[in-house]
């Protein structure tokens, strides 16, 4: 039997077989074309009688069903992993977030004024309030506030706009 006479006589009823495992038209299709194409790699091995063929194409393409749906069903928990996992890896991404923020106000509070680098540290990293700074540098709370503001005008100009913005947004949540 050719193998175009098989195509003709096997490939719709191939692929109406896989459709019923799949439900998918297109997929159906493809199973069925690769079944054919795992036939004539292997028809050597194959006996020329038309059942023996038959079964082969058969059995090609409900193994090849059952890999598609088993391939689905890794999909499918994968998603569901993903999903369960993502309020975690939105609090990770947000610590890496914070992190990379907190290491560029670093670097810009090392290129601030003395003074206003450590008001400004002490202020907003440290968390102290005004009146504890001022008391612990013994300076009044008007240059506390003062030194605080100049800073962040300071730091305004030396950061990327997105990493003040993040700055200030970190700042208020805590």
């Amino acid at each position: 039997m050719t193998a175009e006479t098989l195509f003709r006589q096997y490939y719709a009823r191939l692929c109406h077989y896989a459709f019923q495992f799949t439900g998918d038209a297109e997929q159906a299709r493809d199973i069925a074309q690769e079944a054919f194409v795992g036939y004539l790699a292997r028809q050597d091995e194959v006996s020329v009688h038309p059942d023996a063929i038959r079964n082969f194409l058969y059995t090609s393409v409900r193994h090849a069903c059952l890999n598609v749906l088993r391939h689905h069903k890794v999909v499918e928990k994968f998603v569901q992993e993903q999903t369960a996992a993502a309020p975690v890896d939105a609090g990770a991404m947000q610590a890496i977030i914070r992190t990379e923020v907190l290491a560029a106000v670093h670097e810009a509070l090392q290129s601030l004024p003395e003074e206003c680098g450590r008001i400004v540290r002490m202020g907003y990293i440290d968390g102290l309030k005004n009146q504890q700074i001022a008391r612990q540098l013994n300076i009044s709370i008007n240059t506390v506030k003062t030194q605080k503001r100049r800073g962040l005008q300071l730091l305004r100009l030396r950061l990327p706009p997105e990493t003040y913005l993040l700055l200030l947004y970190l700042l208020t949540r805590d």
